[in-house]
């Protein structure tokens, strides 16, 4: 079986950007695009993967890690240069070499391995990924003779005026026989408008030496979109956006506003999970079966349970069990596990605490660092007191209990299974099993007091 390998071009420093961050870790829906190129370049199973870095080198390879081998690109003197430098790594190799730009994250991994099958399948010296652009301007012109046969690719800046009408453009994707590629690197050269040394002329040298050219034509014209500046970049994100949603949607999700609903890229959603308008599903979340999110509902990292609705709300980094409703305006952070039928209401912040099954927290509360049992019910405006300037404490309340309005329950402190907490009270000391605890000073009326000041006022 023939070796395949693949060269990734991740040097350019990316000026149009405009921006301190290397170009190639701009996040499309979250990634960034040279991680989009990684994992497909993964997903159709080359033996070997090189990646050439330049500019922000160390917070490339940090990113991608040991999924890739790496060669510095010193010098930025074209991608035919860029290629030059695998040379070391992969010169002397047998086998299939697809050479792909790290600025490219909507090419699906089936257009590449269908590029690389299509390859090997014409016994070609090198196969160009193209395709028909509704304006070309900008882009390398694919020129065939009259046979229908590539002859050359032209760039747009040394085109004549009959090459810039022709709307065949080369997207910067290739396949090459890996020998012949780097025989024909030796004789490439730079006499051109940029001084530059481009990669598509190894393509007339390898067919000035009778080797076979073909051209492999994507109908999407759209995933060879280069992110060059910021208005490619939001381009991209919306193309990205487009298409998870639509592959959610034909798999049973119900997306009431796909142009209003973002969902990355790793998102896992069962069948019949409705998704409501301004939504935003991040990171590695799954929505099991016949949940309800949003509208305006942000979830990060969550997995979230069969039948549970969270509205208008904040969740990250935590568990949510089933039939549980979450909102409006709730904060769900990291570390919280919530179990079955639990309600969370507005205004209700939940940090690294266990929720147990039928418990209530229903609105106005702040419950962090805590281990709440089942069936409880925490009043609203309650408090567990868990930070005193240095450390956290934990507040556990268990099995039962009923936590009154408006009081603060200063951690460590247990409250005992079926326990009362009268409202308004300030807990300092554990509270037995079926207790009805009062922590909060008596009340004490002073008859007539208003008068008596309003007249000294007056005097």
């Amino acid at each position: 079986m023939t070796k395949r390998y693949a060269i990734i071009l991740a040097a350019g420093q990316g000026t149009r950007m405009k921006s301190k961050l290397y170009k190639v870790l701009h996040p499309v829906l979250g990634r960034p695009m040279v991680q989009h190129v990684m994992g497909h370049i993964q997903s159709i199973h080359v033996d070997e993967i090189v990646t050439i870095v330049g500019h922000g080198s160390d917070k490339v390879m940090e990113h991608i890690g040991n999924d890739s081998q790496y060669v510095m690109q010193e010098e930025q003197l074209g991608t035919g240069h860029a290629v030059m430098q695998a040379e070391k790594l992969l010169g002397n190799k047998e086998g299939t070499t697809i050479v792909v730009c790290g600025d490219t994250p909507l090419i699906r991994k089936e257009t590449f391995q269908n590029l690389l099958d299509y390859h090997e399948k014409e016994g070609a010296k090198a196969t160009i990924l193209t395709s028909r652009a509704p304006d070309p301007t900008g882009y390398g012109r694919v020129i065939r003779n009259d046979a229908n046969e590539v002859e050359r690719i032209v760039e747009h800046k040394d085109a004549t005026e009959q090459e810039l009408q022709v709307d065949e453009i080369n997207t910067g994707t290739y396949c090459f026989d890996n020998k012949s590629l780097f025989d024909a690197l030796e004789h490439i050269s730079n006499d051109n408008a940029q001084g530059e040394y481009y990669l598509p002329d190894v393509i007339e040298i390898l067919k000035k030496d009778a080797g076979k050219i073909s051209a492999y034509m994507t109908p999407d014209f759209d995933e060879t979109l280069g992110i060059n500046n910021r208005v490619a970049l939001a381009q991209a994100e919306k193309i990205l956006k487009e298409r998870i949603n639509h592959t959610h949607m034909l798999n049973g999700v119900t997306i009431i506003d796909p142009e209003n609903t973002y969902i990355q890229p790793d998102v896992q959603i069962e069948q019949d999970v409705v998704i409501h308008p301004g939504s935003i599903i991040k990171g590695a979340s799954i929505i099991k079966s016949n949940a309800e999110i949003g509208p305006h509902s942000e979830i990060t990292d969550c997995t979230v349970g069969e039948h549970t609705v969270i509205t208008q709300s904040v969740a990250k980094n935590s568990i949510i069990g089933e039939h549980v409703q979450i909102g409006p305006f709730a904060h769900i952070r990291p570390e919280a596990s919530i179990d079955d039928e639990v309600k969370i209401g507005n205004f209700v912040e939940v940090k690294k605490t266990q929720i147990g099954k039928n418990s209530k927290v229903s609105h106005l509360s702040y419950i962090g660092d805590a281990n709440i049992g089942k069936h409880v019910n925490i009043g609203c405006g309650t408090i567990t007191v868990n930070y005193d300037g240095q450390n956290k404490y934990q507040t556990t309340i268990e099995d039962g209990a009923f936590v009154g309005c408006n009081s603060n329950l200063v951690a460590p402190v247990i409250i005992g299974e079926n326990s009362f907490v009268a409202a308004g009270s300030t807990i300092t000391d554990d509270i037995p099993k079926d207790a009805l605890s009062i922590a909060r000073a008596r009340q004490t009326n002073k008859s007539d007091y208003v008068k008596k000041i309003k007249t000294r006022k007056k005097d």
